[in-house]
C-alpha cells in the first residue's frame, strides 16, 4: 500500500499506463515461452559473466532482464513494476520511462557480469562463479524504486508484512536491510539490485533529478548532531523525572 498523494491512501495506482502494460505483457510472454520450451534456451539468453566477457555473448545484458527463474520471481517483479512504475510512467511519459527502465536493466547486467571477474581476480571468490547465470528484471525494478523514492520522497508507504509505515525516501535502504536480515534461498542477485540502484542514480543525477534529494555528508553530520542533542535532552528529562519521583516517594513513605 502506498499513498497516491498528500491526504489520500490507496492500494496500487489508479491507472496503469500503456507502457507499463506492455512491459508486463512482454515479461509474462517471455516467461510462458520459457515454460513451453522447457527452459531450453535459458542458457543462451541468461547472463553469465564468462559468456559475456570471454565468449562475446553481447546480447545477454539485454536478454537476461526479460527472463525469470520461477513464477514467484516473475510475480514479485511485475507487482513492483505495476505498483511503483505506473505513477512514474504517468509523470515522466512513456519514452523517458522506457529509456530509464532499459538503462537500469542493461547497466545492472553489465555490473553483474563484471563484479565476479573482479572478485575472482582478487582471489575473494572461486572461479566457478564466472559461469553462474543470472535472470530477472530486478535491476530495472530497483532503478524504478529508486526513481519513485526520489520523485516522491515524503510519500508514506505501508508494507503488508511486516506492517510498517515509512517515507518513500527510505524504501531502498529498507529493502537492502531486509535482504540482509532475511536472505531467503541465497539465489538473490544482490549485485544486480545494487547495480540497478547505482545505474539509476547516475542516470538521474546526470538529468539533475537527484539535486537536494540525497543525503550529503554535511546533512549526515547535521542529522547526527541533532540525534546526539535529542539523546542528551532525553537523558536530562529522564533524570528530572527520576528526581521528582524520588521526592514524591520521600513525601509519602
Amino acid at each position: 500500500m502506498h499513498g497516491r498523494g498528500y491526504g489520500s491512501t490507496g492500494f496500487g495506482p489508479a491507472f496503469t499506463p500503456p507502457i507499463v502494460q506492455k512491459l508486463l505483457i512482454a515479461n509474462i510472454a517471455v516467461f510462458l515461452a520459457q515454460v513451453m520450451t522447457g527452459h531450453a534456451f535459458d542458457g543462451f539468453v541468461a547472463l553469465a559473466p564468462m559468456d559475456l566477457w570471454a565468449r562475446g555473448a553481447l546480447w545477454q545484458p539485454v536478454t537476461y532482464m526479460w527472463m525469470h527463474g520461477g513464477l514467484g520471481h516473475l510475480l514479485m517483479n511485475m507487482f513492483v513494476l505495476w505498483m511503483f512504475g505506473s505513477q512514474l510512467a504517468m509523470t515522466w511519459g512513456p519514452r523517458r520511462f522506457l529509456r530509464y527502465y532499459l538503462i537500469c536493466g542493461v547497466g545492472a547486467g553489465l555490473i553483474i557480469a563484471t563484479v565476479p571477474f573482479l572478485l575472482v581476480g582478487l582471489h575473494i571468490a572461486p572461479s566457478y562463479i564466472l559461469g553462474i547465470p543470472t535472470v530477472g528484471a530486478s535491476g530495472a525494478i530497483y532503478g524504478v524504486l529508486l526513481a519513485y523514492s526520489l520523485t516522491w520522497p515524503d510519500r508514506t508507504i505501508m508494507l503488508i508484512f511486516p506492517p510498517v509505515a515509512f517515507r518513500a525516501i527510505w524504501l531502498i535502504p529498507l529493502l537492502f536491510f531486509m535482504s540482509v536480515l532475511f536472505p531467503g534461498s541465497g539465489n538473490i542477485s544482490h549485485v544486480g539490485h545494487l547495480g540497478g540502484v547505482v545505474v539509476g542514480w547516475l542516470y538521474l543525477r546526470s538529468q539533475g533529478d537527484t539535486d537536494g534529494k540525497l543525503l550529503s555528508l554535511d546533512q549526515l553530520k547535521y542529522k547526527l548532531r541533532r540525534w546526539r542533542m535529542r539523546r542528551k535532552l532525553r537523558a536530562v528529562q529522564y533524570e528530572e523525572w527520576e528526581a521528582r519521583r524520588r521526592e514524591h516517594d520521600r513525601r509519602y513513605h
